[in-house]
């Protein structure tokens, strides 16, 4: 019983030498091929910022095409004679308004 318990141990052992020794040397393997993080930092501030013209164009073109569709219900709401045509007016007037500020902000608090 003991000779099978000394055998456990041993292999015990030598299976946590091994086990360390493997960890030691993928821990050392990858600081040698890790580099600095700054450049790839950098590089995705500048694609994300280059995308934001191009987000507040679009933000601008739906602005603008909501506006046509707000001006369409809201004529005939008016046409049609509803007592509320100027809640939705200014509901309407109010989401243009909304996207137009937005995309502004965007644009001057990125700085781009």
């Amino acid at each position: 019983m003991k000779k099978w318990n000394w055998k456990l141990k041993s292999l015990w052992r030598r299976i946590k030498r091994v086990g360390a020794s493997l960890v030691l040397g993928l821990f050392f393997s990858t600081a040698l091929y890790s580099q600095d993080g700054v450049a790839g930092i950098n590089e995705a501030n500048q694609k994300v910022r280059s995308y934001f013209d191009a987000g507040t164009e679009l933000m601008y073109a739906v602005g603008a095409i909501l506006g046509l569709i707000g001006a369409v219900k809201v004529y005939q709401k008016w046409n049609a004679g509803d007592p509320d045509t100027g809640k939705v007016a200014a509901a309407w007037f109010g989401s243009c308004v909304f996207l137009v500020v937005v995309a502004t902000v965007i644009k001057s608090f990125f700085g781009v």
